[in-house]
């Protein structure tokens, strides 16, 4: 959990503001196995569910999704199920009272301990106006932490795929199977090449000014393409 709830009960009975800052941020994971789902107390909460009185489904996180968001929220899901890609979205939720939260719902690939992607994990921000006051705070202290794993990795592939001139796609099984080789987090691969390419040599005098021509001519093949 991101965020430790006290007194849940009362959170449902009736709380005051200070309570109710408490379960703006909640966790969850989305297994693509099963399409099986885990909420935090906080995510509960947020949909109007005693903490352990109900178990999400599929079925049941779409029915709380506003009627003119459901679509959407919809082929996110369908879009992360065949791509292994991640569930984020903005969109607004309705609350087993019938409330209409405005939230956004960050998350990144959740993989196992030998690097394959197995679902999407991550967390529901309640940007609801009657919390906009907490909305920075809230979000300066979950998101840094969220990207930043993802940023390393894809610093890696970009890396990978300079050096052995493939796609994306594949200089991500190059990395994952570093990872699955070794048993080594995907993240943690990535952080550590990160900190040691600078030991490698620098490349040659010919491919340095071959870069820079590059570099300086860019726009204007951008303009030529813009102007056919």
């Amino acid at each position: 959990m991101i965020v430790n709830v006290r007194e849940a009960s009362k959170t449902l009975a009736g709380t005051t503001d200070a309570d109710a800052d408490a379960v703006r941020v909640g966790s969850f994971r989305f297994w693509f196995v099963g399409q099986r789902w885990e909420w935090s107390d906080e995510v509960a909460l947020m949909h109007g569910y005693a903490p352990g009185s109900v178990e999400p489904t599929t079925e049941l996180v779409l029915s709380h999704k506003h009627p003119e968001d459901r679509q959407h929220v919809q082929d996110l899901l369908d879009r992360a199920l065949h791509s292994e890609g991640s569930f984020s979205s903005r969109h607004r939720f309705l609350d087993t009272a019938g409330n209409v939260h405005d939230a956004i719902v960050v998350a990144d690939r959740m993989s196992d301990e030998a690097g394959a992607v197995v679902g999407t994990a991550g967390y529901y921000v309640d940007l609801t106006d009657a919390f906009v006051e907490t909305r920075r705070a809230t979000l300066d202290k979950v998101l840094p932490e969220l990207f930043e794993s993802r940023a390393e990795i894809e610093q890696v592939k970009g890396v990978l795929m300079t050096v052995y001139r493939v796609s994306a796609q594949q200089a991500f099984s190059v990395l994952r199977w570093r990872s699955q080789e070794t048993n080594t987090k995907l993240r943690a691969l990535a952080k550590q090449l990160l900190a040691e390419i600078t030991t490698l040599p620098p490349p040659s005098a010919e491919v340095q000014s071959a870069f820079d021509h590059l570099l300086l001519k860019l726009h204007e093949r951008i303009r030529d393409e813009h102007n056919t």
